[in-house]
């Protein structure tokens, strides 16, 4: 019962973090620009600037955007397409759905899968994100602090998103191994009553 509560609290807590993960890839503020009162926030699917009235434009050439937009907006795709996965293959997997239910052991192993993959993906998420941050300090430093560039506020929202997302993969894979614990436990127990005292008279 206790392996199926944290089972179910892990997949929510992905699913939370799947759901900030894909708020965070369309967000515009993953990089913001100060110019006086203008203001330029540029997101890896659109620009918006602006002083009162904001106005937004799509990329349209993926070849005009700069390496670290195109590498974070193909590595974000890849999370969340992973995510998708582990989401079909954790529904199978857990022990609240009647998928398997004749196969409990490989029912297990598919919920060990799906929680493997879900921290695959918020990793990358972290990781990808983490980059695109040293690439806009280190293009700040480098222009001898000469540019008002900096990160925005998508950048938090996917360290948050890939955060949620490895800790219920997390859970979704101890519970194996917390089964895997109770059952050696429940054989020593079962080895210790059944040992024959040796101390007779």
């Amino acid at each position: 019962m206790a392996s199926s509560a944290l089972q179910l609290l892990g997949f929510l807590i992905s699913l939370v973090g799947v759901a900030v993960t894909i708020a965070a890839t369309f967000m515009v503020e993953w990089r913001k620009e100060a110019q006086g009162k203008h203001r330029v926030y540029e997101g890896l699917w659109m620009t918006c600037s602006g002083t009162e009235r904001t106005t937004c434009e799509i990329h349209q050439s993926v070849l005009k955007l700069s390496t670290e937009v195109q590498a974070t907006r193909a590595v974000m795709l890849i999370s969340l397409f992973l995510s998708a996965v582990a989401l079909m293959v954790s529904t199978v997997g857990m022990k609240c759905t009647h998928f398997m239910d004749s196969m409990p052991k490989s029912k297990s192993r598919i919920a060990l899968i799906g929680g493997i993959i879900f921290i695959v993906s918020g990793l990358l998420a972290i990781i990808i994100t983490s980059w695109y941050v040293t690439i806009i300090v280190q293009t700040f430093k480098d222009s001898h602090h000469l540019q008002s560039r900096e990160f925005g506020n998508a950048v938090f929202v996917s360290w948050s998103g890939g955060l949620f997302t490895v800790i219920g993969g997390i859970f979704l894979s101890c519970q194996r191994c917390c089964r895997a614990r109770s059952e050696s436990i429940g054989s020593n127990e079962l080895l210790s009553t059944t040992k024959p005292k040796s101390n007779y008279v």
